[in-house]
């Protein structure tokens, strides 16, 4: 008789890879890209734009769960325009046996380039291990603005999370020097500690948004009309404007983002932010 054949464990199941490579160059009157770079479960497509190289990633894994590995590298060339934006929100699913999923995303902006990074919300589930990292570094005279959207459960299913572990890492450089540093370190109980009113006051949902230009200082009146008590504004530095917005979950995060974003892509969002 033919013994029957050994069942599979979570740790012979395959973890995803990908990696995605990205560079743009200015050529008559506009951007083009200039190299590009994708493997594994990583994939990039390029929507039509007469005002820049606009990419969006696509995880063909379907989310991120420990033991996952992700890299992106986006490069800016001198007087070109790149905006990175992902298809949809990234799903982040329990993790087993200790494992952690791993995200790096480095970016650079040459001179006079404009970068945008418009990622579409981050969901953790509960049990989710996630390590993320985003570097970015930037010409004297380059642009910048970032998005960084959190989900913390989804709150019309009445999920918390109650057990995860979530690293977040995100250091701006302009010419070297350090122009901004962020980072989350949430580990177990993340509903209990987003209750406490000087972390979240009840929010499940957040979102970090930087803007790294000369009209950074500009924006900053219209940018707090927009979040209507929803966070707070404030300008770091000369040219460096930084906003941090709570809401109750996705959907009220969404009706503030989109305004801001609006005003800050000149009402040139990504197509996917809208769908």
């Amino acid at each position: 008789m033919t013994p029957a054949p050994p069942q599979a464990t979570h740790r012979d199941q395959p973890r995803a890879i990908g990696s995605a490579r990205l560079a743009t160059k200015a050529r008559d009157g506009g951007s083009h890209i200039a190299a590009l770079h994708q493997s594994g479960a990583s994939k990039l497509l390029f929507p039509r734009s007469r005002t820049a190289v606009t990419a969006i990633l696509v995880n063909t894994a379907g989310g991120v769960t420990g033991g996952d590995r992700f890299e992106l590298s986006g490069r800016a060339g001198r007087d070109s325009a790149l905006v990175l934006t992902t298809q949809a929100a990234e799903r982040v699913y329990r993790a087993q046996d200790g494992q952690t999923g791993c995200v790096t995303t480095r970016l650079e902006a040459e001179a006079d380039a404009r970068l945008h990074w418009l990622p579409q919300e981050t969901i953790l589930f509960e049990g989710a291990a996630l390590h993320r990292s985003l570097t970015v570094d930037l010409a004297e005279t380059a642009r910048f603005v970032m998005v960084e959207p959190l989900i913390f459960g989804r709150t019309a299913r009445g999920e918390d999370l109650r057990a995860i572990r979530f690293d977040d890492r995100v250091e701006v450089r302009r010419a070297g020097r350090p122009l901004f540093r962020d980072g989350l370190h949430l580990h177990g109980d993340v509903a209990a500690q987003l209750d406490r009113p000087a972390i979240g006051g009840g929010a499940r949902a957040m979102a970090s948004v930087l803007v790294c230009a000369p009209e950074a200082e500009a924006q900053m009146r219209c940018l707090q009309g927009l979040i209507e008590g929803r966070g707070g504004a404030s300008l770091l530095s000369d040219g460096v404007l930084h906003l941090r917005l709570l809401a109750r979950d996705g959907f009220e995060l969404r009706q503030v983002l989109l305004p801001v974003l609006g005003r800050l892509t000149d009402d040139r969002l990504p197509t996917s932010w809208r769908l």
